[in-house]
């Protein structure tokens, strides 16, 4: 096993399945503990009965919900003391059947409360654990559909709550710099998954690539920033 990140610990919320699963088997290859974070503790404890190791845990959160994530942080905090790298993954893609011009308002609201608003309050909770290491790295998964060059009108609460995202990575970076901690974007393509659907050209574990390298590899000095295949790219 790796023993550069050997010890430290990194939570991947929506870790069940899919990008999030496949960032947590990329991290604990790198040598991580990793926090498996999922909706529901059950689906939390297949995913680590899949993942065959030790090094994982379980943790039930509900970006969606606030009490939901206070009880996560809270739990967390009575097992750890601190938290090396976060992961804001959990997302829903709900747009089926709707555009721009028919999109209800409770839609976009549902969206945008899970892909943008969730990864700020998760990032506000967990962020006690997160200022006990000056190098702690954030990290959330936006899309190419986030990207002013990338707004489609059939894809419109996907597409708006990945672009606030973007903002509120932007703005996590700026907040955070003073306490050392990077906050930076993905955007991991079109991956198979249940979001991206069987015929996606890319694998879950390309998506998921980037987010790792961030949380290792990368310079601490890029923060703020949107990265495909490794490389920044424009918001």
């Amino acid at each position: 096993m790796p023993t550069q990140f050997q010890g430290k610990r990194a939570l991947v919320t929506g870790a069940n399945k899919g990008i999030g699963f496949a960032i947590s088997q990329g991290l604990l290859a790198a040598g991580f503990d990793v926090i498996l974070a999922a909706r529901s503790i059950d689906k939390a404890y297949k995913a680590i009965e899949q993942l065959q190791t030790s090094n994982a845990r379980p943790l039930e959160l509900d970006v969606s919900d606030d009490n939901s994530i206070h009880q996560a942080a809270k739990n967390l905090s009575n097992e750890i003391d601190s938290l090396d790298v976060l992961i804001n993954n959990a997302g829903i893609y709900p747009d089926k059947g709707v555009n721009i011009l028919t999109v209800s308002r409770e839609l976009l609201n549902q969206t945008m409360n899970v892909n943008a608003f969730g990864a700020v309050q998760v990032t506000q909770a967990f962020l006690p654990l997160l200022s006990k290491f000056r190098n702690a790295r954030i990290i959330n998964t936006s899309s190419g559909y986030g990207q002013l060059a990338g707004l489609s009108a059939d894809v419109p609460s996907y597409c708006l709550s990945k672009l606030t995202l973007n903002g509120v990575t932007i703005m996590l970076a700026e907040a955070l710099q003073s306490q050392g901690i990077v906050v930076n974007a993905i955007d991991p393509g079109w991956v198979q998954s249940d979001m991206g659907g069987s015929t996606a050209p890319r694998t879950p574990e390309q998506g998921a690539d980037t987010a790792v390298w961030l949380a290792t590899e990368a310079p601490a000095n890029l923060t703020g920033k949107l990265f495909y295949e490794r490389r920044e790219v424009s918001y």
